[in-house]
């Protein structure tokens, strides 16, 4: 009884307030004097404070936890993507922000939005020309903070930033693409399932897994590695500017890549020590060593740690309480989480249990 009336003042609140916005936005009437019912879409975010060091300046903390992804993610279906360059938008546009520390806990992800935030973190840091008579507004700087995983496609986000810092443990590297697809056609032998496919043309069943291998053309298999080591280029070259990047920044305080690093980007997994010693980061330590050196970087002496959280209304709590699409899917605990990998789509991921 308690648990029913919570709901129904929940349920009349939400009502009141939808009622409420619905009035405002009869009321309001644009340039051609037409009623609007617009609703700006995107991630809301509020500026949280995780501590306060009696500051005026500010260091925005940005986690990247989990799979990189550009699908919803959230209950108001914005992705990882757009939230992190919301999170951007709102470091850059506050004076009192003076650097900004990437905290990345990932084993990578899809290519497209790996490459996303990447060149989000490259154009935060990039120098804007002032107004007529001011001088150029000086970026601010980004500081990688590795957990215990930032692999693939996590080194991807992280190689632009102003400065790395990672744990000796922790798992980074694997720098390398991976393009993933099933063939069944051997399962639906067995079960005397043919498949029957009319195409336009001669590669537009590309990547199918209806097929038996011997029915691949060697073309199509020469044309999907050109796309894999076009990508994988792609990813060197990102890893190259942005240590290249911050090697003029950092001048001798950081570490540069050593000359023959391309033997320690075919996929291979490093642990931090191995990184550092490669050139791959510039530090050891911790989140907390991290925030030294964003301080040191930025030139203050103290700041207080914030970071942008999403703001939901009540319509999206009350969403909690209805059945998802996947309500009534069946899972199996193996004692860990596997990403869901879609065919045809590239990826830059670490898979520990591919082998």
């Amino acid at each position: 009884m308690i648990f029913a009336i919570i709901l129904l003042v929940l349920l009349l609140i939400s009502v009141l307030g939808n009622f409420t916005q619905f009035v405002s936005h009869a009321l309001h009437f644009n340039r051609s004097f037409t009623p609007g019912m617009t609703r700006e879409v995107g991630p809301r975010l509020e500026e949280c404070l995780l501590k306060d060091n009696d500051a005026r300046s500010k260091i925005a903390v940005i986690s990247v936890d989990g799979i990189i992804t550009d699908r919803g993610v959230d209950q108001a279906g914005n992705s990882m993507v757009e939230v992190i360059k919301a999170q951007l938008n709102r470091a850059k546009d506050d004076e009192r922000v003076k650097a900004v520390i990437l905290k990345v806990d990932s084993p990578g992800g899809e290519v497209m939005a790996s490459d996303e935030i990447s060149k989000a973190i490259a154009k935060f840091q990039s120098d804007e020309p002032g107004e007529a008579g001011n001088p150029v507004k000086r970026s601010k700087p980004v500081i990688c903070s590795m957990g215990s995983l930032a692999a693939s496609g996590g080194y991807y986000i992280s190689a632009p930033s102003r400065w790395i810092v990672a744990n000796e443990l922790t798992i980074t590297g694997s720098i390398g693409v991976l393009l993933h697809t099933w063939n069944y056609r051997g399962l639906m032998d067995k079960v005397g399932l043919a498949p029957v496919t009319y195409k336009s043309g001669k590669f537009k069943d590309m990547l199918s897994g209806e097929r038996s291998t011997n029915e691949i053309p060697s073309e199509e298999r020469v044309m999907v590695q050109k796309l894999i080591d076009d990508t994988y280029d792609k990813f060197k070259s990102v890893v190259r500017d942005g240590r290249k990047y911050a090697h003029e920044k950092n001048k001798n305080e950081g570490k540069s890549l050593v000359t023959n690093w391309l033997d320690y980007a075919g996929g291979r997994v490093l642990s931090g020590a191995d990184a550092f010693k490669y050139g791959f980061v510039d530090e050891l330590g911790d989140f907390d060593k991290a925030v030294e050196r964003a301080k040191s970087v930025a030139g203050i002496r103290k700041a207080n740690l914030i970071e942008y959280r999403e703001r939901y209304d009540i319509s999206e709590f009350l969403r909690m309480f209805g059945q998802s699409e996947s309500a009534h899917d069946l899972k199996l605990d193996l004692g860990m989480e596997m990403p869901r990998l879609q065919a045809g789509k590239l990826y830059f991921l670490y898979l520990p249990m591919a082998d």
